[in-house]
């Protein structure tokens, strides 16, 4: 009985691509979850130093501007030099295919036998290939880039900004919104909740099932601290009067 044929990874390129998309879902998350923790450690290290709601009010919008547009030229900035390394790749491979079409053909060759195809088929898939668009089949086997669709930097620092705004409104609804009296303790409870489902929603992206529960407690825990430090410090800062 012959074996079967090893399986193949056809499909690599485009799962590179969806897990590129996952990783843009996840800094939607991983962005909301900063906005939630960095703008809820404002107005409570604020409100352990004043009741006065304009005062926190203020530091809170403060926190959730300022932190969105310093995510927002991070994100540019990162993906500036990533959409510079895509482009650089794609000018190199046009070089070669002018320069060594033959070197080209062979390594391309080379990369779908690895992929399990056999070499005769290889060669032949090869040779389709690149009579058809032979940059594009290099990029899209060799370094798993469509040319149609490179990162936006325009685009990453939108996602970003919106996301930490997203996070960021939390906190300051609900110190706004809760009774005089009870401004720490339910923003504490909606800070959690919240990070709560962000840390679930990451799990999830990454598809750490079985590390969901650790996942949630790692965020959960990292926001409650953050928190009531900054709660203790604006404390003892109001109370110096400084």
């Amino acid at each position: 009985m012959a074996e079967p044929d090893p399986p193949t990874h056809a499909h690599e390129p485009h799962d590179a691509r969806v897990g590129a998309r996952l990783n843009w879902l996840r800094a939607g998350v991983l962005g909301a979850n900063d906005g939630i923790v960095s703008t809820a450690g404002i107005v409570a290290g604020v409100a352990g130093a004043t009741s006065d709601l304009g005062d926190i009010l203020t530091a809170g919008i403060a926190g959730l501007v300022a932190g969105a547009l310093s995510m927002a030229a991070g994100e540019y900035v990162s993906v500036s030099a990533q959409r510079d390394a895509e482009k650089s790749m794609i000018a190199k491979e046009k070089t070669e295919l002018a320069t060594m079409p033959e070197a080209e053909l062979e390594e391309l060759t080379e990369l779908l036998e690895r992929r399990g195809i056999s070499p005769p088929l290889a060669r032949e898939v090869a040779e389709e290939l690149t009579a058809k668009d032979p940059l594009r089949a290099h990029l899209d086997i060799e370094l798993g880039i469509d040319p149609d669709d490179l990162v936006s930097p325009w685009q990453a620092a939108g996602a970003s900004a919106v996301s930490f705004v997203v996070g960021a409104l939390l906190p300051i609804l609900a110190v706004v919104l809760a009774p005089d009296g009870s401004r720490i303790p339910v923003t504490f409870v909606a800070v959690i909740l919240a990070l709560a489902l962000t840390g679930l929603i990451s799990a999830r992206i990454g598809e750490a099932h079985a590390r969901q529960a650790r996942a949630v407690a790692r965020n959960v825990i990292g926001g409650a601290l953050a928190m009531t430090i900054t709660y203790l410090v604006g404390t003892a800062v109001g109370g110096i009067g400084v």
